[in-house]
């Protein structure tokens, strides 16, 4: 009988580290959702969505939606616009002016 009771307690301990695991792969993969949520990502429900179906995928794209959830940042957007200067006019608007005026100089 003493056996019976060891045999049970294996199959509980068996039981809780499989619902762990199982739990512990799916609060990973909610991460770049939940960074994602944070900064009001415009594209937090494809975020989400992908982590589901990166975990059908063998987590391969996982690393990518970390990389999409961090690039927006609240505020600053993506990053990849130009700066304006204070006179309201960008950065390439200013470099294109110059280059123009060497050109009209060169001929």
């Amino acid at each position: 009988m003493e056996g019976r009771v060891l045999d049970y307690v294996a199959l509980g301990m068996l039981i809780f580290v499989c619902i762990t695991i199982v739990y512990g792969i799916i609060y990973v993969h909610d991460i770049p959702y939940e960074i994602a949520k944070k900064r009001k990502h415009l594209h937090m429900n494809a975020l989400h969505t992908a982590g589901w179906v990166s975990l059908f995928l063998m987590h391969a794209i996982w690393p990518f939606l970390w990389i999409w959830a961090t690039l927006y940042k609240p505020g600053y957007g993506w990053g990849i616009s130009q700066p304006s200067r204070k006179d309201g006019t960008s950065l390439k608007d200013k470099v294109s002016e110059e280059l123009q005026n060497r050109l009209v100089s060169l001929e």
